[in-house]
């Protein structure tokens, strides 16, 4: 349930409504998302709704997979049963389309199948609803109608490119997108009408049916918006990921014993290591070009890994000297280990917005990067970090050669990352989308 009275802090005056009997009271926005830690989408869905709650909105989220005991989180506990239901339902409908394969099952999703949202009370009672990942069972595209037929504003928070194509969470070098799909790579289909095609024709429905407003949390993402067939004529805003910039700037604290202290470091880190869009290959490839080219950056350097592997044979070739950490879920020791770095990378294939980069160069560590993607909302090449050639592995080692000899000032480089993505900043521009939206439907009655 929403709170019915002012959050105790001086709120922002974009977050305050005005009722029908001239009360006062916070603006209510729900967030609706898969999960509220797992992934990179819920983590920085969380952190919006607790940077709009230190705006003074009345902010809650409902999610299926509830990881935390965050009280502003609720659990769809009903629709449990619903959403395991629907979740099977969808995978068991793409496996029949893709030939009976796994490879690519967990790259596309049709929203198909998904539990009812537009019945709970948070959502009866918001102002403005927010959704965020909603896949894999949460939503359907006809939950959406639903929530669409109580007259909310909704707003759609993209964080991959699954809004503008038919199936796939990313299109790579595939452009049917900016067609109506078809002929999908994901499902080893030659067929125009296969399931890609199917799908994008419902999105397209809904779209036309239902007055959605897009945020890209990247420029890029709002590019790709731009050229596909579904989202070309729609209302696409740019709006970063909030991050709490503050609490990334600092000297280390703790002394992580597998990290030599009289090594400079340079720090890779993913949920999954390993996962294929990562293009952790490359890194190895880059940090042994680093290594068999520039042997004095070697010997007075670690790369320092932290995230999951389900092969850690991928390190087997690495030559330059690492460290793996695994897994890492305290924060404290996460920001250590960027305070520690003069050099964040990331090599992946495409990133939407790479929060590893954010964070790393919030605590003062140059990133280098390839710039297929959002890294140029992040990343000035030689000024503030480093863009490679496009799987170019040796420019890639380059740049990691520039940033470990460039001298830099880090409080300049948290300062500069502080100004377009900290928290705060982030709120007030979502204030700004909401306010707009609401003082429009306001001048329509």
């Amino acid at each position: 349930m929403f709170n019915s009275t002012l959050t105790p802090q001086e709120p922002n005056p974009k977050a305050i409504v005005m009722t029908e009997t001239g009360e006062c009271r916070p603006l209510r926005v729900v967030f609706l998302s898969s999960s509220d830690d797992l992934g990179g989408a819920a983590i920085v869905t969380r952190r919006l709704m607790h940077a709009l709650v230190g705006e003074g909105v009345d902010a809650k989220m409902i999610v299926f997979n509830k990881i935390t005991d965050d009280p502003l989180v609720e659990s769809a506990k009903n629709g449990r049963q619903r959403r395991g239901f629907s979740f099977v339902a969808e995978r068991t409908k793409i496996f029949l389309k893709n030939g009976l394969s796994y490879k690519n099952l967990f790259k596309v999703s049709t929203a198909s199948n998904g539990i009812r949202l537009d019945k709970k009370e948070l959502v009866r009672d918001a102002d403005i609803i927010v959704l965020s990942w909603i896949n894999q069972g949460l939503l359907s595209l006809e939950g959406i109608k639903q929530l669409a037929a109580l007259g909310k504003p909704i707003v759609w928070v993209m964080h991959d490119m699954w809004n503008m194509t038919g199936i796939c969470h990313h299109a790579y070098e595939c452009e049917r997108y900016t067609q109506e799909c078809g002929r999908c790579m994901f499902l080893n289909s030659n067929r125009q009408n296969d399931l890609s095609h199917e799908t994008w024709r419902a999105k397209k429905a809904l779209y036309d049916a239902v007055p959605i407003h897009f945020v890209a949390v990247s420029n890029w993402l709002a590019e790709c918006a731009r050229k596909s067939s579904l989202l070309k004529d729609r209302d696409v805003r740019v709006i970063h990921n909030a991050f709490p910039i503050g609490s990334f700037y600092t000297e280390p604290t703790i002394n992580i014993p597998s990290i030599p202290q009289n090594k400079k470091v340079i720090v890779m880190g993913a949920a999954r290591l390993d996962d294929p869009i990562k293009g952790f290959d490359m890194a190895v490839s880059s940090l042994n070009y680093v290594f068999d080219n520039y042997p004095e950056v070697a010997r007075e350097t670690v790369a320092v890994f932290f995230g999951g592997f389900r092969r850690t044979d991928k390190l087997d070739a690495l030559r330059f000297p690492h460290i793996e950490l695994g897994v890492v879920t305290d924060g404290t020791i996460l920001r250590d280990i960027y305070a520690r770095a003069s050099v964040i990378i990331s090599t992946s294939l495409y990133e939407t917005l790479p929060g590893t980069l954010i964070e790393g160069q919030a605590a003062g560590a140059l990133p280098v990067t390839f710039g297929m993607g959002g890294q140029s909302d992040i990343v000035e090449h030689k000024v503030n970090g480093y863009i490679a050639r496009y799987k170019d592995t040796a420019d890639f080692g380059e740049g990691i050669v520039w940033g470990m000899k460039h001298h830099h000032d880090r409080q300049k480089l948290h300062d500069h990352v502080s100004r377009r993505f900290s928290s705060q900043l982030v709120a007030g521009r979502f204030l700004d989308l909401f306010r707009e939206l609401l003082d429009s439907g306001e001048k329509k009655q």
